[in-house]
């Protein structure tokens, strides 16, 4: 049975909370009134989740929270509160905490929280236990990946979380670049679930203005006069399936609060009708933006974004695995080339140099578009130098022109003064660690040091 940890000042709420989780005959329960006395507990026992209460006298919950990060106690918490504070939740979800409820809570939501961060903490630690060396041939469901060519070891590993979350219904959040293939892979997780069966939706948030969307997203309910139809929204579409959000950062505050609310509640209400409708569909977001800079602050929900970054994903861009770029070059010259009708085998050394060395800011997407344009344009059996974009060349000659710029000769003895240096402020200044891992006598290490200090 899952035990679980409640911490609240007042008795009243905690003898509540423990009849009401033991009565599901699924959860044992443990209750600390005095919060001076949770880490040692924690320290000394083991739990699975901990209900949090953050207003508390002597030690705050966020205190405490603090202390578990600072302790490396990485267990599930659900915070409840009695203030709706938008900040304090924020900074309850930067420090790891798994959801925020205001009380009163009802039962139901209560319970669905909790099995919901006990299915996330059991993901996660089934993820951070996969081998470190992974094929494509360990995945079970390994054609919902086929279309994803890389062979690159991160990439790999990350089919592999991948599937394993494909088997929950919690929301996704998947961050990359434009044209990492972030759509590509949530329709791989959608078709490693036990949803591939019913519809994938995909919706490009940028696609309608602000007032149009919600219409489109939730539906438009039929009016009074009947001079307005019914109209079927995204979420229904949807429907025992996948729908996969892309651009979340085009939404505005009101669309952001009633998707939070669909997210946590299953909930949600057609335009122009007040009455609630269920859903059934397992929602995965994308952006290409980072949510937490300074300059979105005032324009996304801290307190949604956190919440979605609870269970993420994030693919690398195409110049962190750089040898997947020829893999992939070859894997699109072979489907251009077969469409066009031409007889091009491949690439020549110069052309190979340019595509290795270029930075791709547009990506997978970006390779695909050089491609097809070379194979366009060339007419011979192999594609040159000359086919490429001109873009390619430019910036090997402007990052050739910036290393000669920026390469400078260095006496030895300020390099080596520099090792030293460093490897000291590693070891907070003990001289024999520093000595062995440098490969030097305690001696030569002290002459250093004088010309140091």
């Amino acid at each position: 049975m899952k035990q679980i940890f409640i911490v609240d000042d007042d008795v009243a709420v905690t003898n509540y909370f423990k009849v009401m989780l033991a009565q599901t005959g699924i959860y044992e329960t443990s209750v600390e009134n005095d919060s001076r006395n949770v880490i040692d507990q924690l320290t000394e026992k083991s739990f699975d989740l901990i209900l949090l209460d953050m207003d508390m006298p002597n030690i705050s919950g966020m205190e405490i929270l603090k202390e578990m990060k600072d302790r490396g106690i990485n267990i599930p918490v659900i915070v409840l509160t009695g203030v709706n504070d938008v900040d304090l939740a924020v900074r309850s979800m930067k420090v790891g905490v798994f959801d925020y409820l205001i009380k009163p809570v009802d039962d139901d939501k209560l319970l669905e929280v909790i099995n919901d961060a006990l299915e996330h903490s059991d993901l996660d630690m089934s993820i951070k236990q996969l081998p470190s060396e992974l094929s494509r041939q360990g995945l079970v469901n390994r054609d919902a990946f086929d279309y994803l060519v890389t062979s690159d070891p991160e990439m790999i590993r990350l089919f592999h979380q991948a599937e394993k979350l494909a088997n929950s219904d919690l929301t996704l959040f998947i961050w990359g670049e434009s044209g990492t293939g972030k759509e590509t892979l949530a329709r791989a997780i959608h078709k490693a679930s036990p949803r591939r069966n019913k519809p994938f939706v995909a919706v490009e948030a940028n696609n309608f203005t602000q007032e149009q969307f919600p219409a489109f997203f939730f539906g438009q309910a039929r009016s009074w006069s009947k001079t307005r139809e019914e109209k079927t929204g995204f979420l229904e579409e949807a429907d025992g399936g996948t729908l996969f959000l892309n651009h979340i950062e085009y939404l505005d505050f009101p669309m952001q609060a009633r998707l939070k609310r669909v997210i946590q509640r299953n909930e949600y209400y057609l335009e122009s009708s007040a009455r609630i409708r269920r859903s059934d569909v397992r929602i995965i977001v994308s952006t290409t933006k980072d949510l937490l800079a300074p300059e979105k602050e005032s324009s996304f929900s801290r307190d949604l974004i956190y919440h979605l970054m609870v269970t993420s994903i994030r693919i690398p861009p195409l110049r962190e695995r750089v040898d997947d770029i020829m893999l992939l070059a070859s894997h699109f010259l072979s489907e251009e080339a077969s469409e066009a009708g031409k007889d091009i085998k491949g690439f020549s050394d110069e052309s190979v140099d340019l595509l290795k060395n270029y930075s791709y800011p547009n990506n997978v997407q970006e390779l695909i578009t050089i491609v097809a344009s070379a194979v366009a344009k060339e007419g011979k059996n192999i594609i040159t130098a000359e086919s490429l974009p001109s873009i390619l060349s430019e910036e090997k000659k402007i990052t050739q022109s910036k290393k000669k710029d920026e390469f400078k000769i260095r006496k030895l003895d300020d390099v080596i003064v520099e090792e030293v240096r460093k490897t000291l402020d590693y070891f907070d200044g003990d001289e024999k660690k520093s000595a062995e891992k440098l490969g030097i006598t305690l001696k030569e290490l002290n002459r250093i040091i004088k010309k140091i200090y």
